[in-house]
């Protein structure tokens, strides 16, 4: 059933955008063009330049559709503290707690300590000091030509000082620097 006719409560002055997440199939990629939704890519795991079909699929089903262009994000986890030992240190517990849980329900093998630091330079983790996540959100954000990038900061564990100093960080020091290096094209 189309939500077309759906209300919200209290009325907005303005319609609401809403995206259409995607994990990884092409069918949803292109049923997304179809219903001339945005596209936000939930990226949990492994290199987010492997989306990167996903992203020509969507742009291409949106030009066959003579739609225009519509945007596209990418849910990550991110999490920022002052330093990438610091941030490291503080989210692998939760980090660890959420996969076994996921793993359990999805049939993965235990996640392992290994697994988590390579996530950090090579996968989806947007993790550490502010200049690390800048640079790594900022690639994120160029080689998959993306219009938002959005974090998950906690599962529920993280504790709240640790979330609060996370945003803060992030809008503080993180977006400027990464709208930075994106007017600077590094």
């Amino acid at each position: 059933m189309p939500l077309s006719a759906a209300s919200v409560y209290p009325r907005t002055d303005q319609p609401l955008p809403t995206w259409v997440a995607v994990g990884g199939s092409p069918e949803s990629v292109v049923r997304a063009a179809r219903q001339k939704m945005m596209l936000m890519l939930a990226i949990i795991g492994g290199g987010p330049v492997r989306f990167k079909p996903f992203v020509d699929l969507f742009r291409q089903a949106n030009e066959q559709l003579g739609q225009p262009r519509n945007s596209v994000g990418a849910h990550v986890h991110g999490f920022v503290a002052k330093t990438d030992v610091k941030a490291a240190d503080r989210m692998y517990p939760h980090w660890h707690r959420s996969r076994m849980l996921v793993g359990r329900e999805r049939g993965w093998p235990a996640p392992t300590p290994e697994q988590f630091y390579n996530e950090i330079p090579h996968g989806a983790l947007h993790l550490g000091s502010p200049e690390t996540v800048a640079q790594k959100s900022a690639r994120t954000i160029r080689e998959l030509g993306l219009d938002r990038l959005v974090f998950k900061y906690s599962n529920g564990t993280l504790p709240h000082e640790y979330a609060i100093e996370s945003i803060r960080l992030t809008g503080e020091k993180v977006i400027p620097m990464v709208r930075e290096l994106l007017a600077q094209g590094e």
